[in-house]
């Protein structure tokens, strides 16, 4: 028997704002099925409950991070020199909504 109903695929899809007729209803209702058929596989894998996740596929992988260096940054009067227009510290762009 589905731990799945009707009722719940048109709970979730009303909570969702999507509108779901009775066709579609039936397919989510068939892949909530499958879902949940490979779901009980794998709750059936010897030992799962005793095997740490994984925070990457590699076994050895190794974070390689680089030290944070300041830098000095480009002022902002010769950042703005190629802005067609400008106002103050900010760019000035053509209005596109409205």
């Amino acid at each position: 028997m589905s731990k799945f109903t009707s009722e719940m695929v048109d709970d979730y899809a009303d909570k969702l704002l999507i509108g779901l007729t009775a066709e579609e209803n039936k397919m989510v209702l068939d892949e909530f099925d499958i879902i949940d058929a490979n779901l009980d596989l794998v709750t059936q894998i010897p030992n799962i409950a005793s095997v740490e996740p994984m925070t990457h596929c590699l076994d050895d992988f190794v974070y390689e991070l680089r030290d944070d260096e300041v830098e000095p940054s480009i002022p902002i009067s010769d950042l703005l020199a190629n802005a067609d227009e400008t106002d103050g510290d900010e760019i000035q762009v053509p209005k596109v909504v409205g």
